[in-house]
């Protein structure tokens, strides 16, 4: 396969992918524009709105302004003057991360990896750059600059991590094991760890809310009703809150950290107790916990054990691969690795909870999801010194797994 070959087809796939994206809103938007409005109403509105959807799911900032009219329906004399929408519906940028993987997995097996990850991002780049020009109105008007970056980055972000997978990687797991033994055993150790740790924070997060679901499902349709959306409105509605989804599994997560998140501004759902006034409609919040819950404080051992296990898990993995050749490491090296863990737990969990939060209209809702700083410091904490402790007590003294043995196997 030439170079060309492989421009075209990586340039075709970051179509494909945006397609896709915009797709999942659009489609159910035209519907609804043939079947409620009879085609009366110019289609240009619909395409705007799925692009402006999109660009929201990439982290894109929106800017409303929102006519007497609108105001005086909705009931919210705040949404008078222009304000942000800056929450994101991250189910969006999972699918273009996870499209952006498969990209680079397949341009990774061709002999030129890096024509087809440039071409691949510098095509997302000019459509979303397109996309983002065509979505501005007087209404509703996306950060330019934020709607170039972004969702470019996303995909970006997606395509480097599937293009390392294949062997033209060993330059750097080369580069890498040219670093001091202990190092890399720490180093290796701790991004194992902690990025095991905060997946597993994730996992149970998403169990959580996956009950949670079942148990209020009773609330959800009542709210559904509520509404009165319609066949059409309702499936918008439905996958509107199907992207909001791994918001919803980050704000668990942050919930079982401690800090638990905000639906507007004096609002707070916490391990503690959840204090809530009025809150967005959207018929998924009704999964929520309510009120003070006596044995809430047990969710915050949810990071302590899984940073526990995770320890555990790494010197299991030592203990069956056997010793490196390196000194078995001292307890204060355990500790550092056991801390690092912590550190790169906390700082994967404070970006997820980063990237899930922001505004959702005006008013008190301009403050809805965690404190990442708070769910990453206290994430690390907890992870940590779990970890540390995981490390220190039980089994033999052996040596953590370095990198260059693991790396010698692939």
């Amino acid at each position: 396969m030439n170079r060309i070959t492989t421009a075209l087809l990586a340039a075709l796939e970051a179509l494909i992918v945006v397609a896709i994206g915009i797709g999942i809103a659009l489609v159910p938007l035209t519907i609804l524009w043939a079947t409620q409005f009879d085609l009366g109403v110019d289609w240009l509105v619909f395409w705007r709105a799925a692009a402006d959807a999109w660009l929201l799911g990439n982290g894109v900032d929106l800017h409303v302004q929102l006519g007497p009219g609108v105001v005086a329906a909705l009931g919210m004399p705040a949404a008078l003057e222009p304000f942000p929408v800056t929450i994101a519906l991250l189910g969006v940028a999972l699918i273009a991360c996870l499209f952006g993987v498969r990209t680079g997995r397949r341009v990774a097996e061709t002999p030129h990896r890096w024509v087809g990850v440039a071409s691949a991002v510098a095509t997302y780049g000019l459509l979303a750059t397109l996309v983002t020009l065509s979505a501005g109105t007087e209404l509703v008007r996306p950060s330019v600059p934020q709607g170039i970056i972004l969702p470019t980055l996303v995909y970006a972000l997606g395509v480097l991590a599937g293009s390392l997978e294949g062997p033209g990687s060993v330059g750097m797991r080369a580069r890498f094991a040219g670093l001091h033994a202990r190092t890399r055993t720490v180093a290796a150790a701790a991004l194992r760890g902690g990025t095991a740790a905060a997946l597993g924070v994730i996992a149970v997060s998403a169990a959580a809310v996956a009950v949670l679901t079942v148990v209020n499902y009773a609330t959800v349709i009542g709210l559904y009703e509520t509404l009165q959306a319609g066949v059409m409105g309702g499936i918008a509605l439905t996958l509107a809150q199907l992207a909001l989804i791994p918001n919803l599994v980050i704000w668990a997560a942050a919930w079982f950290v401690g800090p638990g998140i905000a639906l507007g501004v004096g609002t707070s759902v916490s391990p503690v107790g959840t204090s809530l006034g009025a809150v967005p409609g959207l018929p998924i919040l009704g999964v929520l916990p309510h009120g003070t819950l006596e044995l809430g404080f047990v969710g915050l051992l949810v990071p302590v054990l899984i940073g526990f296990g995770a320890a555990r898990l790494t010197r299991r993995l030592a203990d069956a691969q056997g010793s490196t050749g390196a000194p078995a490491p001292g307890a204060a090296q355990r500790l550092l690795t056991g801390l690092a863990m912590g550190l790169v737990g906390g700082s994967i969990l404070g970006l997820l909870a980063w990237w899930s939060a922001g505004a959702m209209g005006p008013g008190r809702l301009a403050a809805v999801g965690p404190n990442p700083l708070l769910v990453g410091a206290l994430a690390a904490v907890e992870i940590g010194l779990a970890a540390g402790l995981g490390l220190l007590v039980g089994g033999r003294a052996v040596t953590l797994p370095a990198p260059e043995s693991s790396w010698a196997k692939r």
